[in-house]
């Protein structure tokens, strides 16, 4: 099974080893004969027997089962090869898989007895820069029958099950939520019971069988390269799988597994009523086998230094200013925001954070503030807000002359007399111009505003397992998956409006009032942006802020969107600890 996960080290900060040819070949050496681990008993059903493989644009595989561990196999009509195997039986479904010993590859067969309907999953490492990713080719095709015709139909890539989640538990004892808000992407939880899990994402393959059995694949690309494969059975809720790569210790994960789920609930779906399609993203031009589109952020985000943080923020800065190029880090997702407001001009009032600063402002009109913390001087800055409620407000603005070139994104309920903030900063222990985020909790002090005694804002789940749809502006039309206490994934509609690529990062959720929700997401190994938003629920309606830097400078600038509820994942009992 993986090696036991880390919550305190997220998947793309570990630094996974760049294995050579050698060392995959070395690993794959020592399990091709005997064949793949499996902690449940495998089938003997084709022990002694023999079947032929037909596929539509791939190879032709003879097999010949010696025994219930070992076969032969000729590929395309060449020698047989002896290889260990194993096979697992669902119901009518088989699960075949094994390894090409002297190389880097296998197959594993995905088989509709009932149909003779099979797929074939080609396997193979080394076929990206990174080799110890997994690659996959999917063959559709049959098992041959003397006497009988080829069967027409095969499975295919469907949408079908985009929407669903699913609690599954291996028989090794592996625990993991698992949802499929897209249909080329899918987003996996390994739980560790901690409270403190992390959700991730991976390009997905999902292939209809029938109404009740579908294949699923991920490969846990940018991370450790593993692949799992399953045939899901939703109605009794179970799995057949294998699970082949290297895990973030690099050993050898080769196995096949059962396991028994628990379904989690079915989100929207936004294409058209009618289509069934999946392959919903185009592979990329002359693709090679095997290839598909993938997100790999880290490969277009630019690592900058701290030097060259401090000399981008001194030559520009952006703060609220339109949206017109290069600089503003949210480009186009404020369309469809709700206009500021001037609620805070002319007045005075102070912010005093529990574990942070006391800060005190005067507000000269919609888009001016002066600000000073513990005293100090007084420093002018440019700001906007945002009534989203009666009463409550939304407003940030930089701190000029931080050292970390801190900006504050401010929720202020002066009905209540409470203040939370979401504190960016710059200059982390990663990429320097990756934003990195704290709450701090507080209390509004100023005339007329009642005083809230040690009532504070609070952390809350009330939105775990929520999608939520975001239109910023005509064609620009993205998801939120919140999927762990502390996980935010972002999924990128296609033209179709189905789920297409998508990644995640931490993020933090506080409830202002009855159906007003403070949150923020960290675009950790991607672009570096701080994205804070405070959603009403009743008017489906967000504001926020965004704060980035890049090359280009540091900037602060406004993001909205009309919000669609798209449902809700029954996940809250998994995480361990208290809202607060």
């Amino acid at each position: 099974m993986p090696a036991k996960p880390d919550p305190q080290t997220p998947m793309y900060r570990v630094a996974y080893t760049r294995l050579s040819d050698v060392q995959i070949g070395a690993a794959l050496a020592k399990v091709a004969k005997a064949g793949p681990a499996c902690a449940s008993p495998l089938s003997g059903d084709l022990a002694g027997k023999s079947i032929r493989i037909v596929t539509d644009k791939g190879p032709t595989l003879d097999y010949k089962f010696a025994s219930d561990r070992q076969l032969g196999v000729s590929e395309d009509g060449g020698n047989a090869v002896s290889a260990g195997y194993g096979l697992l039986l669902q119901d009518h479904i088989s699960l075949i898989a094994h390894l090409i010993p002297g190389t880097m590859r296998g197959y594993a067969s995905v088989i509709d007895n009932r149909s003779g309907i099979a797929t074939l999953f080609e396997l193979w490492f080394g076929g990206y820069a990174d080799k110890r990713e997994v690659s996959r080719e999917i063959y559709g095709g049959y098992v041959a029958v003397a006497g009988k015709p080829e069967p027409q139909r095969r499975h295919k890539a469907s949408n079908r099950a985009e929407g669903k989640g699913f609690y599954w538990k291996q028989d090794t004892g592996f625990e993991s939520l698992e949802y499929y808000p897209s249909a080329a992407y899918s987003h996996f939880v390994e739980l560790t019971h901690s409270g403190n899990e992390m959700g991730y994402c991976a390009p997905s393959d999902y292939l209809r069988i029938d109404d009740d059995y579908y294949i699923y694949t991920r490969v846990e690309c940018e991370f450790s390269g593993t692949l799992t494969l399953y045939v899901m059975d939703l109605n009794r809720q179970q799995q057949i799988g294998l699970r082949l790569g290297f895990d973030r210790l690099d050993a050898l994960d080769y196995y096949l597994f059962r396991g028994k789920g628990e379904w989690l609930g079915q989100i929207a779906q936004f294409e058209k009523f009618g289509d069934t399609a999946g392959n919903v993203i185009p592979p990329p031009d002359n693709a090679k086998k095997g290839e598909r589109r993938v997100y790999r952020p880290l490969q277009t985000m630019p690592r900058m230094s701290r030097a060259e943080v401090d000399k981008a923020v001194a030559e520009h800065r952006r703060v609220f200013a339109s949206r017109t190029g290069a600089g503003s880090g949210a480009s186009g997702m404020a369309t469809n925001g709700v206009p500021p407001v001037e609620a805070l001009a002319c007045r005075e009032f102070t912010l005093r954070y529990d574990d942070g600063p006391a800060i005190d402002y005067r507000v000269k009109d919609a888009e001016t503030l002066s600000w000073r913390m513990a005293g100090g001087a007084w420093t002018e800055a440019r700001y906007q807000a945002w009534e989203s409620m009666p009463g409550v407000i939304l407003f940030g603005h930089l701190l000029d002359g931080m050292p970390n070139h801190d900006g504050h994104m401010i929720v202020a309920d002066f009905d209540a007399g409470l203040a939370t903030c979401f504190n960016g900063t710059l200059k982390g222990p990663y990429f320097a111009n990756e934003a990195c985020a704290r709450t701090l909790f507080g209390v509004v002090v100023g005339q007329g505003v009642p005083a809230p005694g040690t009532l504070r804002h609070q952390r809350t789940r009330e939105m775990l397992g929520r999608a939520l749809t975001w239109n910023y502006a005509p064609g620009l039309t993205s998801m939120h998956l919140y999927s762990t206490p502390q996980t935010v994934s972002w999924i990128i509609f296609t033209d179709s409006g189905a789920g297409g690529m998508a990644w995640s990062g931490p993020g933090d959720f506080v409830k202002i009032r009855d159906g007003l929700y403070f949150c923020y997401w960290l675009e950790d190994a991607c672009n570096g942006t701080l994205g804070t938003i405070l959603i009403n629920m009743r008017t489906m309606h967000d504001a926020g802020i965004g704060y980035h830097c890049g090359m280009e400078g540091l900037s602060m600038s406004q993001i909205g969107a009309h919000g669609r509820h798209a449902g809700k994942y029954d996940v809250t009992r998994f995480f361990a600890g208290r809202e607060g």
